[in-house]
């Protein structure tokens, strides 16, 4: 079963502009860790840049989730004057999931230390059942223990995404037992200085180009 991307309303505007095209995930059937379901690969064509400009910018969606750790979030109180990437993703996704976070990690770790203490990750799931505080915690600290994981009600975290853009779906479970989750693959860069989004990164974008971008969006600028 194949796990579709969907993309927001900021992202499909970029979409159509730039003629790029997704297919989605793979399969979600359960795997414990993204290695067991390598073999599917989204599909990715079309020019990209890297961040884009928004027009509009986006504030931070004013919700309180559960963190990786067990402890309540406040998303906007804790994130506040930090620069900040936002991705709505789920652990058991066999793409694009573990590889733009595993793509992020590697672009935070060639960061000065203190640009790296600056920086907030947040991976909020679309997928919140099955992705605990535990299960966050075990699989984003695989990639950088500073990353925080936030899970809770669905149609909580769903109107959080709606609020930047990033379109999700609750999750579906097939015949086979396999489970379909539609869910936005766009990053989004929060700005220190105001704490609103103002950069969109779509799927595709590769370590070297966040690497590239991060030093200007923890300056707030544009990259």
């Amino acid at each position: 079963m194949r796990t579709p991307l969907r993309l927001g309303s900021a992202a499909a505007a970029l979409t159509a502009a730039s003629a790029l095209l997704l297919t989605g995930c793979g399969g979600s059937g359960g795997s414990a860790s993204a290695s067991s379901d390598a073999g599917n690969v989204a599909a990715v064509a079309g020019t990209q840049q890297a961040g884009t400009l928004l027009d509009t910018p986006f504030a931070k969606p004013r919700i309180t989730l559960t963190d990786n750790h067990g402890k309540p979030f406040d998303l906007v109180k804790q994130t506040a004057g930090h620069p900040m990437l936002l991705f709505f993703g789920y652990t058991h996704c066999p793409d694009v999931c573990p590889t733009t976070m595993s793509d992020i990690a590697l672009a935070e770790s060639r960061l000065p230390a203190a640009d790296q203490a600056e920086l907030k990750v947040v991976f909020i799931s679309s997928d919140p059942q099955r992705d605990t505080p535990a299960r966050l915690d075990e699989w984003l600290g695989a990639m950088d223990k500073s990353f925080i994981g936030l899970t809770g009600k669905f149609p909580v975290i769903q109107a959080a995404a709606r609020s930047v853009g990033v379109g999700i779906d609750p999750p579906v479970k097939e015949k086979d037992g396999s489970i379909t989750v539609t869910h936005g693959a766009e990053v989004l860069a929060f700005w220190p200085k105001d704490d609103k989004g103002h950069v969109l990164y779509m799927s595709g974008t590769t370590a070297e180009q966040f690497q590239h971008d991060l030093p200007k969006i923890i300056r707030s600028e544009a990259p």
